[in-house]
């Protein structure tokens, strides 16, 4: 059975990743990519869905389900260390993926060391293969090998595992590789499981140490370049070293978490598939990136989006595949029971076909923060902005799925508005900039429009808030952010009373944020039976928007709270369930793990300035519409 989410660690190689249990279980691992077809799927199911455990084997030691007795990363890096004691002795699991560039690009690899620290410890191994999401059990056979070394291979049609061990193995009659071994004082013993082809050669023999240490040399390296030095830092970096995991190298795009329907409510059927790049996560992302001193990451986001969006930019879609793909279509995997019976399993995300305005406004304000400066006036990114600009002219008055993708009859959403005035904005500030011709003058019409018809029809004055959609009542935790769009400033009384209103209608007791009802005049809005948690990224946006209003005492103690919600390693999932205590929702969520860097940046600063400078009146924008200024952000080169 599959531990609580908060319960896994994430390892990953910059191609995909890996989650491993408090009792050593690789529960989830696809190959060679993120969005590959597991080859571990016990997280979904059960241990006959695939999983690799490496844990004491006597009676009398931690029984399944207990863990290890002490966890944690090595220092700022993404190697993992579980530590056991046992009435025999004590003994340490080190699990990491090499990053594939420290070796030319190579195949994918895990490797696990177990090292004896004390007395005499007998352990076991388990690997139970089991490709294509746990439906497909691979021929598995043994192969010779001089020097000592056991290698093992195990073929499923076009893809194959292949598993080196420094001790003896076993293949089960389940076709599964059991070892049985005993690690004592100063021993040690190595597991490397590889991914390749199966038409190509056995892959070379590694060599499990040199990987360790160029990988603990890649991520101390990586995370030097943090400028980062205010409160709550090591929260900042684990957030941060867990975005560049979530980044797929060869191409700069983002997944919005490594996992694929883990329910926001346990034993329903909010499941999706987040193993693809959102353009409005990756946006966000990009800005704490660059931040924080990674320009490096922001411009290889900057080009994944231009490459992407290429060829057929009025369809622009709300999420890509990770190297670009546009079709994600959407499938139920019926053989996976699901995370603790939370069915369907699904695979691809149909909300790729989604009309949501709001996007206009993120890809138009992540061109604006790359923006190089002396760059040409007509270079193919402002070329870009400019036209989706021109497209969104046409389009902004359409309803739309919203942000939260609903699946229901479409409405006109406030914040699809609000991120529509975004774009046209940012598209006016190229052209005064020199960066780009258009027409200003119509733009700065339209933008006066747009801004008109968010107050008039966005806003219920007999409560003092927006709502979340024209002729609505509800709410929508997405009207928070309002402010940082410099949609309006944020003493504005009608963004004071928007935060009072989602404080009263849409906060827990414990202060978490939801995104929105799901019942009352809500239900059947996004086409969906049952409830979620809190919204950890909302409640983020709740401390953010009590901050810039000057209420800084409540910001920082709804940060504090949020940041005791993450697992014993720093990570955060999609939601909290304030009812059972524990996280829901894939996971890692780079949404929630943004909501950590941008609030405590936000928070430094105004805590530092004393809200004197992070505020500025940007001239030619309607409403007398004030902007943030954010921390000054580096070029992207």
């Amino acid at each position: 059975m599959a531990g609580h989410i908060e319960d896994y660690a994430l390892i990953g190689d910059l191609h995909t990743a890996a989650l491993v249990g408090r009792d050593g279980s690789v529960d989830w691992l696809c190959l060679p990519r993120f969005d590959s077809p597991a080859v571990a799927a016990s997280l979904l199911g059960s241990s006959e869905h695939g999983h690799w455990t490496i844990a004491p084997a006597d009676p009398g030691d931690p029984a399944p389900g207990r863990g290890t007795d002490r966890r944690f990363y090595r220092g700022d890096t993404l190697v993992l260390e579980s530590r056991w004691e046992t009435p025999h002795g004590s003994v340490r699991v080190i699990d990491f993926m090499p990053p594939r560039h420290l070796a030319g690009g190579a195949v994918p690899r895990l490797i696990r060391l177990v090292e004896g620290e004390t007395g005499s410890v007998r352990m076991r191994s388990r690997l139970r293969p089991r490709f294509h999401y746990g439906r497909i059990t691979p021929w598995v056979t043994s192969v010779d090998q001089p020097f000592g070394t056991r290698r093992v291979r195990m073929t499923a049609g076009p893809r194959e595992l292949w598993l080196d061990s420094s001790v003896e193995t076993t293949i089960t009659e389940d076709r599964s590789v059991l070892t049985d071994f005993t690690v004592c004082t100063g021993e040690r013993a190595a597991f490397v499981l590889t991914e390749q082809a199966s038409h190509l050669p056995a892959p070379p023999l590694p060599d499990p140490q040199r990987a360790l240490e160029a990988t603990e040399t890649f991520w101390t390296e990586w995370t030097r370049h943090c400028t980062y030095t205010g409160p709550a830092r090591a929260a900042v970096i684990r957030s941060l070293i867990t975005l560049k995991a979530l980044t797929y190298a060869p191409t700069g795009g983002i997944v919005a978490a490594p996992t694929t329907s883990l329910p926001e409510e346990i034993g329903g059927v909010r499941n999706w598939d987040y193993r693809f790049t959102w353009l409005r996560d990756a946006a966000i992302t990009l800005s704490s990136l660059l931040r924080t001193g990674y320009r490096e990451e922001a411009r290889a986001w900057r080009e994944w989006l231009l490459r992407a969006v290429a060829g057929d930019p009025e369809n622009l879609q709300i999420m890509y595949g990770i190297a670009g793909e546009r079709e994600l279509g959407e499938a139920e995997l019926t053989w996976l029971p699901g995370y603790e019976s939370s069915r369907p399993v699904r695979v691809g995300n149909a909300a790729a076909d989604q009309l949501q305005l709001d996007v206009y406004g993120e890809v138009a304000e992540t061109l604006h923060l790359t923006r190089r400066p002396g760059a040409d006036a007509y270079d193919e990114a402002a070329r870009l902005q400019l036209h989706l600009t021109h497209h969104l002219e046409q389009r902004w008055q359409e309803p739309d799925e919203g942000i939260w993708e609903i699946r229901g009859p479409r409405r006109h959403f406030v914040h699809s508005k609000v991120m529509a005035w975004v774009a046209v904005d940012r598209a006016i500030q190229l052209i005064e900039s020199g960066g780009a011709d258009g027409p200003v003058e119509r733009w700065r019409r339209l933008r006066e429009t747009i801004h008109r018809d968010v107050c008039d029809n966005g806003y219920d004055p007999a409560r003092n808030t927006f709502t979340q959609s024209y002729g609505s009542t509800e709410l929508d935790a997405s009207l928070l952010l309002i402010p940082r769009t410099g949609f309006l400033p944020p003493d504005d009384k009608r963004v004071l009373g928007t935060i009072d209103a989602i404080q009263r209608e849409l906060s827990t007791p414990e202060g978490l944020v939801r995104r929105y009802p799901t019942h009352g005049e809500q239900h059947g809005l996004d086409g969906l039976a049952g409830d979620e948690g809190a919204f950890l990224v909302c409640s983020f946006w709740m401390v953010d928007a009590l901050a810039l209003a000057g209420r800084l005492t409540e910001a920082e103690t709804l940060f504090n709270e949020l940041l005791h919600l993450r697992s014993d390693l720093g990570l955060l999932a999609e939601e909290w369930d304030t009812r059972q205590q524990r996280q829901v929702g894939n996971y890692p969520q780079a949404f929630s793990h943004v909501g950590i860097v941008d609030s405590a940046l936000l928070l430094a600063e105004l805590t530092t300035t004393r809200h004197t400078t992070s505020i500025t009146t940007t001239s030619g924008r309607c409403g007398n519409a004030q902007a943030i200024t954010p921390t000054a952000e580096p070029a992207v080169p």
